[in-house]
Formats: structure tokens, sequence, C-alpha cells
């Protein structure tokens, strides 16, 4: 039986900083985004998660620490995208979300935990056809970046 592995979600600042430079753009110009195209918003970040290993890999769960009380949604791009040769797309994104979140005065956090799961398993899959994933992450309720550690165990 393989060993457990854990793997880190890593902040990709540079690509999150490309994609708020197209909405910044896209206001200067007055344009209007692409038909379906999802642009990040202030509370959105990208996230990566690079295999170290592809294969024989079986998800067992997610690690999420929060620093302080705070949600935070975490959705999975369907493709491998980069955004300097394709915009991301809505239909891009998949489903279910996984969303975990922590209450005020409680050291526990909690989660979603049969789409927590389902999520957690569609990464094996997507797993076995690229070494990088991409996230959007999204915070809210006064959590920050800053505030989270997140990883996935397989």
């Amino acid at each position: 039986e393989p060993s457990t592995m854990e793997l880190p979600l890593v902040q990709d600042v540079q690509l999150t900083q490309c994609m708020r430079l197209r909405v910044r753009s896209l206001q200067q110009k007055k344009e209007k985004p692409q038909d379906g195209e999802k642009l990040l918003q202030a509370d959105e970040f990208v996230y990566r998660l690079d295999f170290s290993r592809q294969h024989g890999l079986r998800f067992l769960r997610w690690t999420v620490t929060l620093d302080k009380p705070g949600k935070v949604s975490i959705i999975g791009t369907s493709q491998l995208w980069t955004p300097d040769l394709t915009n991301l797309m809505r239909r891009q994104l998949l489903e279910p979300v996984a969303v975990f979140w922590k209450k005020p005065g409680s050291q526990e956090v909690e989660c979603n935990e049969a789409d927590a799961l389902e999520f957690g398993e569609r990464l094996v899959e997507l797993a076995k056809i690229r070494k990088v994933m991409y996230f959007l992450l999204a915070y809210a309720d006064g959590l920050e970046p800053a505030h989270l550690k997140c990883s996935v165990v397989f």
C-alpha cells in the first residue's frame, strides 16, 4: 500500500496579480468581460497544488487551519488553465465547492463534509491527468490568506 502524502495548497501570487490586471484593464477600457468569463473578485486568490505523484492516490482528508474566525471556499478548476493563454471561464469551475469555516470563540474548523469529500475524490481523478491543479480561494467574514493553512492528504 502506498504511503500517505500531504500536499499543501500554495498561493500563486503571480497568477493572482495577472488575473487582477485583467479586471483592472477591463475597467479602465470600460470593456465587458468575454461571455462566461470569470473575473477574479477582491476576496479571491489563486492557489495551486503540485502533485509529486500522480498514480495510486486515494483521497484521505483535507487539513485546514484557520488562525481566526471566518470562512473560505475552495473552488477547483476543471482544466489546466493559465490566464496568459486563456481567460478563466465559469464552466471551468468545479462543483461541489469545499467550504471551511470557524465560528467566533470556537477552536474547531467546520466544513460541508459531503461536498469536501466529493471534491477531494475528484482531485484524485484530476491528478491522473495533470501535475498541477489550480484553485480559487474565496475568503469571507474577515478571513484573509495569511490566516489559512490548507493541505490535502492522499
